[in-house]
């Protein structure tokens, strides 16, 4: 999958192919198609953005621009003010011996890997075809790191040349590089060179960067390849040939004319046999992938009928018309859209092409699928085989919870009455009930809150976003995993030991009903007073409970109707697993809330105090961002 799509790509591969076949036949020099992605270094820093700032999706945009830039030049570096927190500054440069599309394919590499280090606020990755770097800091002008700076030498031991001639070699290629716009390659007795300066960088800070690259090198020998990482160059030698040569780099050693053309000339040759070679191949391919489910995946779909063309949902979208957005969040964006046959759907488009966001995106589409439930958002299909993934979703037209809860235009607007607030509670309990037990599989959400649950045209909820969801069999007690979800509403045993069983999504659901009945998100502290968890629970032992409830509320409620739900969010925050009810307990509980029913008592108060979030928050956790269906950017953090 391409990390984003730009231009229309012809739908035929014949087209394709026949294209590729005549350019091969006008060209008159050597055709080299090598974009060098294999990974030298990827280094991610250790601060982080500060929390609830706009740092994930200014990302995204900041890598378009420097993607737009590179389709035109080899190199590309600007600076992003988006914010008054923070300033994103980006770097990327391809080595000047790549093609314009070998730098391109080099560069989409680059731009898929790189989202492996957030949420940290800086990052750079070298691909032995070209480099990429974010940070938080004006570093354009950087040479050399004394922190960040790598060498990294082969095991293999094979060089059999002196190590003055080696030592030679990278003077020339210093010498050449700053003499050359940055870029030289050569060759000394069979031993192979490349040195490529940033282009932000002055001449002697391109010496001074491939000086310092050179010396740590010669600790490499006699091993036969090794890359010096600099801030501000990349230096490389080999015992085999590499680097492709380019007409205006004056090369150490050159080869003759003729030698070019025959080159040159059987390169054609063999390129032309490879494609027809490929052609075929691809065609015995499709057959049998057609005739294998388990070859690719996308054909289980087809039969399912999940499948859109992803031709028909970008059509549907406008194209991805911003006017058409709904909604956006760390992994991707959601947009409304029309099917051919009139049908009203919200689509979400994936930003990242990882292994992770893969790996969700399945998780997803084969959890969802399975599912029916009048309190779960439904899924119409998915796209897999275009240039994004792109899931696609009953559309839904009051959108997320959050908005009406908290966006001040929105929530003045709908106007959630009290009977429409515990439609949306029980609705919601009685959608977690069903997957905690309605299926032969136990299903954990792992990110209950209100951005993920979704309101339709009669205020009933519908839960939504599964992409961290897991599922274990009956005779487990507990999964041990990574922790995912969103801070503030995981439970404690899980966010401190990585314990995961239903009751994780029972302490989610709490802080929810708690959310519902006082406007008030959880992770909000107002004059000191901690979290709402803690005070709700402050309140209710000073039975005072009736101070904590939305006043927009009025007198659309009862307050004993209301005290005995607030009670039932408290039962399901308590700190201990045992003590906190199942869902099926709480649907029963919300049955009778009208009437003279039990609730017991809560007994104990919440786990952590708002210091303690605040510094979880700062550990260094490996960050995934949540692709909500909703306008929701916030941070799910995932320890592996």
């Amino acid at each position: 999958m391409a990390f984003q799509r730009k231009h229309q790509i012809p739908n035929s591969s014949i087209s394709l192919f026949l294209t590729l076949i005549l350019f091969l036949f006008n060209s008159t020099l050597p055709v080299h198609s090598n974009p060098r992605i294999e990974e030298s270094g990827l280094f991610c820093g250790n601060s982080t953005p500060l929390p609830n700032s706009s740092f994930i999706p200014t990302f995204v945009k900041d890598m378009e621009v420097l993607s737009q830039i590179i389709s035109n030049n080899h190199h590309a570096h600007f600076i992003s003010n988006s914010s008054s927190n923070f300033s994103i500054y980006g770097l990327g440069q391809c080595h000047h011996d790549l093609t314009h599309t070998d730098c391109l394919l080099c560069f989409a590499v680059c731009r898929t890997r790189l989202p492996h280090c957030l949420p940290s606020s800086s990052a750079r990755i070298f691909l032995d075809g070209c480099f990429l770097r974010y940070d938080n800091y004006n570093f354009f002008n950087e040479s050399t790191d004394p922190v960040n700076d790598r060498v990294n030498c082969t095991d293999s031991i094979s060089l059999k040349v002196e190590t003055l001639s080696v030592h030679q070699l990278f003077d020339n290629l210093t010498e050449l590089a700053v003499g050359n716009g940055g870029f030289g390659v050569g060759e000394i007795k069979g031993v192979f060179g490349l040195a490529q300066c940033w282009e932000t960088l002055s001449s002697e800070g391109c010496r001074e960067c491939l000086f310092k690259a050179a010396k740590e090198l010669k600790h490499c020998l006699p091993r036969n390849e090794g890359r010096g990482m600099n801030a501000g160059c990349y230096l490389r030698y080999s015992t085999t040939k590499f680097y492709n040569q380019v007409p205006h780099s004056h090369p150490l050693r050159g080869i003759s004319g003729k030698v070019e053309m025959i080159i040159g000339l059987a390169s054609i040759a063999f390129l032309m046999l490879t494609f027809f070679a490929g052609y075929a191949f691809y065609l015995r391919w499709s057959r049998f992938s057609k005739g294998n489910s388990s070859f690719h995946v996308s054909n289980s779909f087809n039969k399912m009928g999940l499948n859109f063309k992803y031709e028909v949902l970008e059509k549907a979208t406008d194209y991805f018309n911003p006017l058409m957005k709904i909604g956006e969040g760390g992994a991707g964006c959601v947009f409304k859209g029309k099917l051919p046959n009139g049908e009203i759907v919200a689509i979400k488009r994936l930003f990242f092409s990882s292994r992770q966001w893969v790996d969700e995106f399945f998780n997803e589409v084969n959890l969802v699928r399975g599912m029916k439930h009048k309190n779960l958002v439904k899924l119409l299909g998915c796209s897999i085989e275009g240039p994004e993934s792109l899931l696609v979703y009953e559309y839904l037209p009051n959108s997320s919870l959050d908005h009406s809860l908290f966006d001040d235009e929105e929530k003045d607007s709908l106007g959630l009455k009290w009977e429409d607030r515990l439609k949306i509670i029980v609705g919601t309990a009685e959608g977690l009930n069903y997957l905690h037990c309605g299926t032969e599989t136990r299903i954990i959400h792992r990110d209950i809150k209100s951005s993920n649950i979704l309101l339709d045209e009669d205020l009933n909820p519908k839960i939504a976003d599964f992409g961290l969801a897991r599922c274990f069999a009956p005779d487990k007690s507990h999964l041990s995993t990574g922790i995912a979800g969103t801070l503030g509403y995981m439970a404690p045993e899980y966010l401190v030991r990585g314990q995961l069983t239903e009751k994780a999504d029972v302490y989610s659901f709490g802080v929810l009903v708690l959310e519902i009945i006082c406007c008030r998100k959880n992770n909000s502290i107002i004059n000191g007073s901690g979290s709402l968890v803690q005070t709700v629970w402050k309140l209710y032992m000073g039975k005072r409970l009736v101070e904590c409830i939305d006043s927009r509320l009025k007198d659309s409620y009862s307050v004993r109707e209301i005290e005995r739900v607030l009670q039932i969010g408290l039962l399901c925050t308590q700190a201990s697993v045992s003590s906190r009810p199942s869902m099926a307990e709480v649907v029963e509980m919300l049955s009778v809330v009208e009437g003279d029913g039990e609730i017991p008592e809560p007994n104990q108060p919440p786990f952590m105090n708002s210091g303690s979030i605040n510094s979880l928050a700062s550990r260094p956790l490996t960050s995934s961002i949540e692709a909500s269906s909703s306008s929701s950017s916030g941070i799910t953090l995932i320890s592996s």
